[in-house]
C-alpha cells in the first residue's frame, strides 16, 4: 500500500496529476484548477502556493481529486470534501490528519503510540569522539574536530494501539484493515530509529512481545514499571514478570479479551489465563493476531 505524503507543497503535487489526468491543459490552466479546488476546499495557500501548514495527503486522494476537478466545471465544497477524505493510504489512516483550515477535511487516527519509557534507571553515558586531518603537515598537532555524544542503553518498554473500528471506517475495506493491522504490528516491532545508526548500530529486536484483541478498552501497562526495575542479572527477565504480573492484575478492571498471544518467554504461569497462548515466532504471532481479527470483524464484536 503506497504512503502518504506530508507536506506544504499538495498545490504541486495535484498541478503535476492534473496535467497528468488531462492532456489538454497546460501548466497555466492546471495551476488555475488547483487554485480553484483549494478555495473549494477551504484551505488556505500562501504567495507561493504552499499550505500554511504540513498536510497530510495520500497519493489515492490526489488521483481522485485531481480526476474531480476535470470532470466538474463546477466544484462542489461538500463532495470535494468526501474524496479529500477518500483513498486513505494506511499511514494516514493509522496516524489522522488535522487540517486547521478547514476541519471537515480532518481525519481521526485510529492508532496511539505511547513513547518508549525504560524499565529501570538510567545512566547517560558520554561517546568521546575525535578526528586529526590527514593533510595537516607533521610539524602540527591538535584535533581538527571533537566533542562528545550522550547515549544510554536501556531496557525499553513500547506501547501502541490501534481502534479497529476506526480503521475500517477510514480504510472502508475489512480486509485492508487486517492486512493493515497486522503489517503495523510488524513494522512495530521490527523498526528502529534511522539516526545515529553508523555511530550506534542498534539493530536490536524485542526480547518480549504481548499482543491483546480486546472489545471493551485498550491497556497500557506501563504502570509494572512504576517502581524501577533493579537486578544484578541483567533487567530483561524482571521487566518481563513485571508486565505479565500486571497484565494479570489488570484483569480484575477489564472484560477477557478476544486474544491475548505473547512471544519472546515461557517463564511465566499462565495456567489461570486460559486466553493467553505463546507464539513460536513472529510469523506464528501475526498469523494468530489476523485471525483474531478476522473473526473479530466478521462477527463484529470489536471495538478495539
Amino acid at each position: 500500500m503506497p504512503t502518504a505524503s506530508l507536506t506544504k507543497d499538495t498545490f504541486k503535487l495535484l498541478v503535476d496529476k492534473l496535467l497528468e489526468v488531462d492532456s489538454s491543459l497546460d501548466a497555466e490552466a492546471a495551476a488555475q484548477k488547483a487554485t480553484d479546488v483549494f478555495a473549494a476546499a477551504k484551505v488556505k495557500l500562501d504567495k507561493d502556493n504552499k499550505t500554511k501548514a504540513l498536510m497530510f495527503v495520500s497519493p489515492g486522494q490526489i488521483e481522485k481529486i485531481a480526476q474531480f476537478a476535470t470532470d466538474n466545471d463546477s466544484l462542489d465544497s461538500k463532495e470535494l470534501q468526501k474524496v479529500f477524505k477518500n483513498d486513505q493510504s494506511l499511514d494516514l489512516a493509522l496516524f489522522g490528519r488535522m487540517v486547521a483550515d478547514n476541519p471537515e477535511l480532518n481525519v481521526d487516527a485510529s492508532a496511539q503510540v505511547a513513547h518508549a519509557l525504560s524499565t529501570h534507571e538510567i545512566v547517560p553515558e558520554f561517546d568521546y569522539f575525535t578526528a586529526v586531518d590527514d593533510e595537516q603537515g607533521e610539524d602540527q598537532s591538535g584535533s581538527a574536530m571533537i566533542g562528545t555524544i550522550e547515549f544510554n542503553s536501556s531496557t525499553l518498554y513500547r506501547y501502541a494501539n490501534i481502534n479497529i473500528s476506526e480503521l475500517v471506517h477510514n480504510l472502508g475495506d475489512t480486509d485492508l484493515t487486517i492486512d493493515g493491522a497486522v503489517e503495523f504490528i510488524k513494522q512495530f516491532l521490527l523498526s528502529m530509529p534511522t539516526g545515529k545508526q553508523n555511530t550506534f548500530a542498534n539493530r536490536t529486536l524485542p526480547n518480549y512481545v504481548m499482543i491483546s484483541v480486546r472489545q471493551d478498552t485498550p491497556v497500557n501497562l506501563v504502570s509494572a514499571f512504576e517502581t524501577p526495575v533493579k537486578s544484578r542479572d541483567g533487567y530483561v527477565t524482571e521487566s518481563i514478570n513485571r508486565l505479565d504480573d500486571e497484565y494479570v492484575s489488570a484483569q480484575q478492571f477489564v472484560d477477557r479479551p478476544l486474544l491475548t498471544v505473547v512471544l519472546g518467554a515461557d517463564n511465566f504461569d499462565w495456567t489461570n489465563q486460559t486466553e493467553v497462548s505463546s507464539a513460536a515466532n513472529l510469523n506464528d504471532l501475526l498469523a494468530s493476531v489476523k485471525d483474531s481479527l478476522a473473526k473479530a470483524v466478521q462477527d463484529e464484536d470489536i471495538n478495539d
